[in-house]
């Protein structure tokens, strides 16, 4: 590679070539067809369009468009589910407590049931005390949730 060529990290600077500026028109040509562009817009985006030379250029004309065939219901339904989803994801460090605790509780199930059927006699039920922290963090999980829940709607 010659010492005065830089590569570009982003692929938005790249050239274009006439099959993408086509597919951008397409994607235009139906966004004028759902009614969402009225036909000067159409024009001058077509323009635009073949006369790009970068991704960038390219994208730009359809970034205020949904893709062909959706509706203006189905973006808003779109976006409110994305949004529920962010919102009922349990953040990392508590998804983290949660593994480390049932880690615990799962290696001393097990531990308490090899030793009570290895003795005779009935064996203290140990794990039992484990439930204290996993309640203090079940507790700390569902107010974690609802101090979120109360921010979003704010």
């Amino acid at each position: 590679m010659p010492k005065d060529v830089v590569p570009r990290p982003d692929a938005e600077t790249l050239r274009a070539a006439d099959a993408d500026r086509h597919q951008i028109a397409d994607r235009i040509k139906a966004a004028l067809d759902e009614g969402r562009l009225s036909l000067s817009e159409y024009d001058d985006r077509v323009r635009q369009a073949y006369a790009a030379r970068t991704y960038a250029e390219l994208l730009v004309l359809v970034a205020d468009l949904p893709k062909p065939g959706l509706s203006a219901a189905e973006v808003t339904a779109r976006r409110e589910a994305e949004a529920r989803r962010a919102a009922r994801k349990m953040p990392l460090a508590l998804m983290v407590l949660w593994t480390v605790w049932g880690s615990l509780m799962a290696v001393n199930l097990m531990v308490w049931f090899l030793v009570s059927v290895t003795v005779a006699g009935d064996v203290y039920p140990w794990p039992i005390w484990l439930l204290v922290p996993g309640a203090a963090l079940g507790a700390a999980t569902v107010g974690v949730q609802v101090i979120r829940g109360q921010q979003r709607r704010r």
